[in-house]
């Protein structure tokens, strides 16, 4: 029997766009298809499709295959919209995901949500804490120091940054970044790639 059968077509209703939002944001944090989700959950292209849109809502029978292909719990699909979960336009405080870096001392959280353009990030720099090696990447890219120090370096010229600095440059061009204080570090970092290009050394 077709997921078809199983959902309710209907004019859209908040609950209805609040679950296709969520299914659509964990589809796209696991870097999934349309096609390919469906086809991981067993149910149709045109039916995953009118549940992200929230035109259908989200029955018993399609919550449990469509968790277990998102590798979540079925809870996680249905949880109330004031819940920290997963959504396209918002990440909420405590629902951040960690950036995997090579470096001791760096920590990057991503603070945008998967559908962005933008890849939003917080990186906190531990006392003494730095870059392995001057690394790039494509695209471009700005920071605002919130806290703390940092030593910045891009294209072999080194700047010294605190509290309330800010800056911006092309990531192609060989860029490193250090904590030289005794205190920790953080600052607001946004890149023009995705998540996967902008590990620490990558």
């Amino acid at each position: 029997m077709d997921i078809l059968d199983q959902t309710a077509e209907k004019p859209k209703d908040d609950a209805d766009v609040r679950v296709g939002r969520r299914v659509r944001a964990l589809r796209l944090e696991r870097n999934l298809s349309l096609a390919e989700l469906a086809a991981k959950a067993g149910v149709s292209i045109g039916a995953l499709s009118q549940i992200e849109r929230g035109l259908s809502s989200l029955r018993v029978k399609v919550i449990w295959p469509l968790a277990a292909a998102l590798d979540i719990e079925p809870s996680a699909l249905i949880a109330d919209g004031n819940d920290a979960v997963s959504d396209l336009y918002c990440v909420r405080a405590n629902s951040r995901r960690q950036i995997p870096v090579k470096s001791e001392g760096i920590a990057k959280a991503l603070l945008s949500p998967p559908a962005a353009t933008l890849t939003g990030m917080l990186v906190t720099v531990e006392a003494g804490g730095g870059t392995v090696e001057a690394y790039a990447h494509p695209g471009h890219e700005f920071g605002f120091v919130l806290s703390g120090e940092v030593e910045l370096v891009v294209d072999s010229t080194t700047y010294g940054l605190k509290t309330g600095d800010s800056f911006a440059f092309k990531s192609t061009l060989l860029h490193a970044f250090r904590n030289p204080s005794a205190e920790r570090c953080q600052i607001l970092w946004v890149n023009t790639t995705k998540p996967s290009e902008v590990r620490d050394g990558a």
